[in-house]
């Protein structure tokens, strides 16, 4: 088994910018997918906050949309894929939300 590194990309909305009901909303949703993924979500993760760059010329770059990650477990990089299925950052179904895999290669 490998780990396997989820990086959430996309405008995703910042949580204090939703109502109580859209939140709970939310968390319903990452429930029932960290739920369906049980054990092999090895690190539920977090969303990531205030951000910046720095390009390898000193320069300041705007940085990425990155919003986030999750860290599971699986045989290969399809089942990786495999429990993205329902996965509540690709709902929306308008190709602005991605999330990108990479597996985690022991040093």
């Amino acid at each position: 088994m490998s780990r396997y590194l989820y990086l959430y990309r996309g405008p995703a909305t910042p949580m204090e910018e939703f109502t109580p009901e859209q939140s709970a909303e939310q968390m319903r949703a990452w429930e029932e997918w960290m739920g369906r993924v049980g054990p092999a979500l090895v690190d539920r993760g977090a969303p990531f906050g205030a951000r910046s760059a720095v390009g390898d010329d000193g320069s300041s770059p705007t940085p990425s949309d990155q919003n986030g990650y999750s860290i599971v477990e699986a045989d290969g990089l399809d089942g990786a894929h495999e429990l993205l299925k329902g996965h509540p950052f690709l709902a929306e179904g308008k190709g602005r939300f991605s999330i990108e895999v990479f597996e985690l290669v022991p040093m």
